[in-house]
């Protein structure tokens, strides 16, 4: 066979490339440039000139230099030794040096042995998705090795023991299976059929979990303008929230913001297995400072790896800091290219392109006949606040969640600061017939009624700033009184509280159910002629700090306080 003719490259600019004579290529086909190999991915062919991306660092990258098509698209190596590890957004480990510093270093470790046990013998047939075994020394779960996808066949071999990245640990109808397998980042990994039954995912915040509830896979934005707490709410739904896999991806973050973030996760035990959190979780970062292409990948990287476990049978989730900045990334190479420029001068395929990232959250039954799920949590960061802009309002056409931080509660040290008003989810009616086959058939109604009470008290605090409280009804006092209540005794939430950082379902049941009670007892008063001054200025802060002075599961003690708060409020009766 005569070698392959290299192209030559004919333009550099920052991350565009552009190419001849490089021979058929396909879109979204990788092709090596230059003699380091520098990756660069196929976006436009027009008259036989092709344009790339490159996604690594183009300095010393001149005209005349080859191009080599590879043959196939952007793809990423998946396997044992990701969790626990920060990569690239190629993900390649960063855990020795920068390697996008030098182009074409993939650092990976090759003296790196895991011990493999056979799930199957020699003899045995083994269809697509079959454990072929497991390596339980490659993070805090055990990582299963599975027939790849449109494999199977009769098992002739079987490894069993110490492995390398290289060893065959099976053979299946007649094709070696190693622990590595490449797969191309833009293309889903396939399963049998998607779950019907809608199970929630607990994230621990109670403003989420009992107001904007999200299903495993599923998807929820969360926008909200500078030093509104975004970074803060998502590091606290990667601990608590009660997936098997984290994949946490800085796309775009500031250098230092990220190695705070990936400190405090290697830092973090983990509530569940008691080790550390990072040892469940993958980290892809991709810094501002970072190859801008490189930043674009990221996102469909980190779905990639979810989806690997999601097809061993895990509960993965997304967390993605920040879609802004991917999409940023998007303008910038489209006004490179010349694409003609939409609103704001993103590229017109923005909404196609957060579209395509969106859907592969999914919960289904894997190609094994397991169970498993990838839900994605998307920050966005609009720029002065402005959730009309084209990121923000593009991303909720595709999203089930919207949870909107407000800035007026963040600045009043109101945590999260997740406004009702601004929020939505799509799934709570799903949700809410898990909860009643659960056994909560109250979940429904005791939501509408804290959305509904919340709803109506904003309403009142608006009339409230114009003609005065004291101007007011009883009733509706007691409606403010009943808005205070809510934000302070049962959405808010202090994260740095051991007993108050999370909030299991159960507990978030019995604090709801104890401000619901005060608040019937506080408007009962005022109806029957009790004076609304004394109501208002009646001690609640019992039940304010019950949140924190009551346990995970300590439901008895948040009873003993509404009953103690109740039979004081008795006092006011005329």
């Amino acid at each position: 066979m005569d070698p392959v003719k290299p192209g030559r490259v004919t333009r550099v600019a920052g991350p565009l490339v552009e190419v001849e004579d490089v021979g058929p290529v396909a879109v979204h086909e990788l092709v090596a440039l230059g003699p380091a190999g520098t990756p660069g991915e196929v976006m436009a062919i027009r008259d036989g000139l092709v344009s790339l991306q490159a996604y690594e660092y183009t300095g010393g990258l001149g005209v005349g230099a080859a191009a080599v098509a590879s043959g196939k698209p952007l793809s990423v190596r998946l396997g044992p030794g990701l969790l626990g590890r920060v990569h690239d957004g190629l993900l390649r480990p960063l855990s020795d040096a920068p390697t996008f510093l030098v182009p074409g270093v993939t650092g990976e470790h090759p003296g790196e042995r895991w011990h493999f046990q056979p799930a199957v013998r020699a003899g045995d047939h083994a269809g697509e998705g079959t454990t072929l075994g497991v390596v339980r020394d490659a993070g805090a779960l055990e990582h299963r090795v599975l027939v790849p996808p449109g494999g199977g066949g009769v098992v002739t071999a079987v490894a069993d023991g110490e492995c390398g990245p290289a060893t065959v640990v099976a053979v299946v109808g007649g094709t070696e299976i190693g622990l590595f397998t490449d797969w191309p980042v833009r293309e889903p990994r396939p399963h049998r059929a998607r779950l019907e039954d809608v199970t929630a995912l607990d994230t621990g915040q109670r403003v989420l979990d009992l107001l904007y509830p999200v299903a495993k896979g599923s998807t929820a934005a969360v926008p909200g303008g500078f030093g509104t707490g975004k970074t803060m709410l998502l590091q606290q739904l990667a601990k608590w929230c009660d997936a098997d896999v984290i994949v946490y991806t800085g796309c775009g973050e500031r250098g230092n913001e990220m190695a705070e973030i990936v400190a405090e996760l290697f830092e973090l035990a983990d509530p569940r297995t008691g080790g550390r959190l990072a040892d469940r979780t993958v980290v892809i970062a991709n810094t501002s400072n970072m190859p801008m292409m490189a930043r674009e990948a990221s996102v469909y990287t980190a779905v990639a790896v979810a989806e690997y476990y999601r097809d061993m049978g895990y509960h993965a989730v997304v967390i993605a800091d920040s879609t802004s900045r991917w999409a940023e990334a998007l303008r910038e190479f489209a006004s490179r290219t010349g694409t003609l420029p939409a609103e704001e001068g993103y590229p017109a395929d923005l909404a196609s392109a957060l579209a395509a990232f969106y859907e592969r959250a999914c919960a289904v039954e894997t190609l094994g006949g397991a169970e498993g799920s990838v839900t994605i949590i998307g920050a966005v960061s609009p720029p002065g606040g402005d959730l009309t802009e084209p990121v923000t309002a593009q991303t909720e056409r595709f999203v089930r969640c919207r949870w909107t931080l407000d800035r007026d509660l963040a600045y009043a040290r109101h945590y999260p600061a997740v406004s009702w008003s601004g929020s939505f989810s799509r799934d709570v009616a799903a949700v809410g017939v898990q909860h009643v086959r659960d056994g909560d058939p109250d979940w429904p109604s005791r939501r509408a009624r804290v959305e509904g009470l919340l709803a109506e008290a904003d309403r009142l605090s608006a009339l409230a700033e114009l003609v005065g409280a004291a101007a007011m009804s009883g009733p509706e006092r007691a409606t403010l009184l009943a808005g205070r209540l809510l934000r302070e005794a049962l959405l808010q939430q202090n994260a740095f509280s051991g007993a108050d950082a999370s909030s299991p379902p159960g507990k978030t049941r019995a604090l709801a159910e104890a401000v619901l009670a005060v608040i019937d007892r506080c408007r009962e008063l005022v109806g029957a002629g009790a004076d609304v001054a004394a109501v208002e200025e009646f001690d609640f802060s019992a039940l304010v700090r019950v949140r924190e002075e009551a346990g995970p599961d300590d439901h008895d003690t948040v009873t003993r306080c509404r009953d103690a708060v109740l039979a004081g409020l008795e006092g006011l009766r005329p």
